[in-house]
């Protein structure tokens, strides 16, 4: 084994080994921690892959990312508004206790309550009626083609052990400190259940023997995860076998896991959207030096901010030629991609600058920016070339890089919505456009659970009209008209402003084996330990 003991100084590191290896045992890490262990409180692709082995939907992905019933075992529409789902028979939740109809009619009433951020997904539902404690009668406001595909991350609890501790309201995410049993406690349906949870430091999880899929094909029984903040940590502790998987490895060190023995690289496309977002809503932004109006509102400003940005020199620098650069807020593996629409915005700082000076900021002007550094690949790293591009035009950047518990705290719908230009990244659960339009481009309306993580409220009537249609409509053709359309739109007004599509960054062990979901899911359904 390798000495790496320079590395392995952190508490976490030192939890981490406390248990001797084992065939069976799988351990990993990730950047940053799960929010928590509330299904609901947090819609962010890691917490609720992490939880997703632990809880689990009426439906799920595959390796492929193609639909697959799970506490659901078939579902067709009665009419264009409802749909009749059969539910699994003879489910058990960790702790004992059936699953039924009331679990799932509990679950989506919770997943509307005040603190979750699952709203936009559980107010796609109007209605549940059951029929019995294995049918149950699902209504929509309208059509809705994609909603099976929706309720693959809409975690069923179980309503009596929620009730019975006091957990029948979602956790909330602006509470960095939510002492919620939900938060600290999990009873789900999934292969594994929770026995260890020290927040920052490690989850341990146990094979659940009374999972009703004896099919899946992971022999694993135990499994540590560590969050890991430093890359050098997490990737030297790969290659000394301390570790069986790691993620994100910086895309710098694949060279590193080529050469070394025992481990490899994991790479390839990921579904997910890196984009930059400004507060178009407000008459004067929170954190800036102007007074009194808001920059962002002239799209001169915007399309200033869009010409200063070279998304080539982020990828060549930053990401080391793995991303690519992007004009649309859809990966190529979503449902709606159009190749011929994806051409960035012209890096043209001297354009940028002309178009600043016509909007009346010549000298400038100074604004905050809110980052994760420990969400996306190389996230803190993006934003600080962002902020030294944007100087080169006289924009003065104030970056906050915060640990993503206490970002999305502060920048979601909980926190107020408290942030004037921000970095985030999304991959739409349902992988489908509609979802993109659902949550980021409509305009903001808690009402209609529409446009929950538009943070900076770009607002065009017009896109918010396309999302109902597509929504709805089953004629393919049409429904791809309509997509191109709100994409040009929000091209044309500089609603957002894509960088890239993020590379899949992982690191394993010659001894593991794992499907790498194009959501960047790692499902531990998969997972299987050799010699």
């Amino acid at each position: 084994m390798k000495n790496i003991k320079t590395y392995l100084s952190t508490v976490a590191i030192t939890a981490m080994l406390a248990m001797p290896a084992s065939a069976e045992t799988f351990k990993f890490a990730y950047q940053g921690d799960a929010q928590g262990l509330d299904p609901h409180s947090l819609n962010e692709t890691f917490t609720l892959g992490l939880l997703g082995s632990v809880y689990e939907g009426l439906t799920k992905y595959n390796s492929n990312l193609e639909l697959q019933p799970a506490l659901a075992t078939s579902w067709e529409t009665t009419s264009p508004t409802t749909w009749k789902i059969a539910l699994r028979k003879g489910v058990k939740f960790h702790n004992g206790n059936d699953f039924n109809a009331d679990d799932v009619i509990f679950s989506w009433q919770r997943s509307l309550t005040e603190g979750s951020d699952q709203k936009v997904r559980g107010g796609m539902i109007t209605g549940i009626e059951k029929t019995d404690d294995h049918n149950i009668i699902v209504t929509t406001a309208g059509p809705l083609p994609v909603i099976m595909q929706e309720m693959t991350f809409l975690y069923i609890m179980d309503k009596e052990w929620s009730e019975a501790n006091g957990a029948a309201e979602s956790g909330n995410v602006k509470n960095v400190n939510d002492p919620g049993y939900a938060t600290s406690n999990a009873n789900g349906t999934g292969p594994f259940s929770i026995v260890e949870r020290q927040p920052g430091v490690r989850t341990i999880m146990e094979r659940f023997d009374g999972y009703w899929d004896t099919d899946i094909p992971s022999n694993v029984t135990r499994v540590e995860f560590t969050p890991v903040k430093e890359a050098a940590t997490r990737v030297a502790a790969l290659i000394s076998e301390q570790l069986d998987l790691v993620y994100p490895v910086p895309v710098q060190d694949w060279s590193r896991l080529d050469d070394a023995a025992g481990v490899r690289p994991l790479a390839g496309p990921e579904a997910r959207t890196i984009f930059l977002g400004m507060d178009q809503a407000r008459d004067e932004l929170l954190h800036s030096s102007v007074k009194g109006k808001n920059p962002f509102k002239d799209i001169r400003v915007r399309q200033a901010f869009a010409h200063a940005i070279n998304l080539d020199v982020i990828d060549e620098k930053v990401m080391r030629g793995a991303a690519t650069p992007t004009g649309l807020m859809v990966a190529p593996q979503i449902n709606g991609f159009v190749s011929a629409m994806n051409t960035p915005y012209a890096y043209d700082p001297a354009k940028s600058k002309a178009l600043l000076t016509e909007a009346g900021y010549g000298d400038g002007f100074t604004v905050t920016m809110d980052c994760p550094n420990n969400r996306y690949v190389n996230d803190e790293k993006i934003c600080q070339a962002v902020t030294s591009l944007l100087a080169k035009v006289g924009i003065t950047v104030d970056l906050l890089a915060q640990p993503k518990a206490k970002y999305f705290g502060k920048v979601l719908a909980q926190g107020g919505y408290d942030t004037s230009f921000y970095l985030l990244g999304w991959t739409p659960g349902s992988i489908d456009a509609h979802n993109v339009y659902q949550n980021l481009l409509s305009c903001q309306n808690a009402d209609k659970k529409l446009g929950a993580f538009n943070l900076g409220n770009y607002c065009n009537a017009r896109i918010t009209e396309i999302t109902d249609l597509i929504g709805s409509e089953t004629d393919q053709a049409k429904r791809q008209a309509l997509i191109e359309e709100g994409f040009k739109l929000v091209q044309d007004e500089v609603g957002y402003l894509p960088l890239h599509q993020q590379p899949l960054s992982w690191g394993a062990s010659d001894r593991v084996t794992v499907s790498q979901r194009a959501d960047n899911v790692l499902d531990l359904r998969t997972v299987v330990i050799g010699k």
